[in-house]
């Protein structure tokens, strides 16, 4: 393997979303607008309610991983939805690529907005609503972004293969997923005022281990000894087993003719 070329091919689909994002207009407003309003309209309710300390860092952290995997799984997805919504499907496979140099190549993209997204509602955590992150500290912090990056690429990941299998009809879950794996993963609540089957589920979710190891650092009970070594462990299974689905997406979608129908 020409590792020179593979970086090459890695680095053209980083260098494709950097230029798609610094071109419009919208992305750097859909990067800033609506993390800062999910922010101040959460952390205002919080003073509405007058609750604790602890509990307004409860409620952020929350506010926060919500943003940041929405942000960086965006990312991810449109690896392929630009090509859906310009055509252009099938041209990007003619070349000599492999999905692996898609999704590390968005999700490089990814890794920069969300990072950016995650410092900076980090510090208008801090400086506005009295956040203390001195108790997780920097590799606290580090730790917990990494965490919501995992979870971000899964979800792109997944957007990607129902793209491939349904094309446009699946545009909608680009955005839907996040909602949806926060609500279970204990977004603003914990996790054990779920209904029995969802709890159950919440468990089969990284992000519930991570967020609950953040928030620990403020008093919260875990519901695992190890939180950590669970998310990571469940996010590689769902990486490998999402590789996987991606390649057979790809490879369905091929036969079905779905690169045709999707281009010109």
């Amino acid at each position: 393997m020409n590792l020179a070329a593979e970086a090459v091919k890695i680095w053209a689909f980083a260098a494709r979303g950097g230029v798609m994002n610094r071109r419009n207009v919208f992305a750097v407003f859909e990067m800033l607008f609506w993390p800062l309003v999910g922010l101040f309209s959460v952390g205002l309710l919080t003073r509405f309610l007058e609750l604790g300390t602890e509990t307004v860092s409860f409620v952020l952290i929350g506010a926060v991983a919500m943003n940041t995997v929405q942000i960086a799984q965006l990312d991810v997805s449109y690896a392929l939805l630009y090509d859906v919504w310009a055509k252009s499907l099938k041209h990007g496979f003619i070349a000599p690529i492999r999905l692996s140099h898609v999704i590390l190549g968005s999700g490089l993209v990814g890794l920069c907005r969300g990072l950016a997204v995650f410092l900076i509602m980090v510090a208008l955590s801090i400086r506005t609503f009295g956040m203390d992150l001195g108790r997780p500290g920097w590799s606290g912090l580090a730790v917990f972004f990494l965490g919501l990056f995992l979870v971000a690429v899964i979800e792109g990941i997944l957007v990607l293969a129902l793209v491939l299998l349904f094309g446009h009809r699946a545009e909608i879950t680009a955005w839907a997923i996040s909602y949806l794996v926060l609500l279970l993963s204990g977004l603003y609540y914990p996790v054990t005022l779920l209904p029995e089957s969802l709890q159950a589920v919440a468990r089969l979710i990284p992000l519930t281990y991570f967020m609950e190891y953040f928030r620990a650092f403020y008093g919260f009970p875990l519901s695992a000894a190890d939180p950590l070594t669970l998310g990571f462990l469940l996010s590689l299974a769902y990486l490998s087993a999402g590789y996987g689905l991606i390649s057979l997406s790809l490879h369905r979608a091929r036969q079905r003719g779905t690169l045709l129908k999707l281009s010109e």
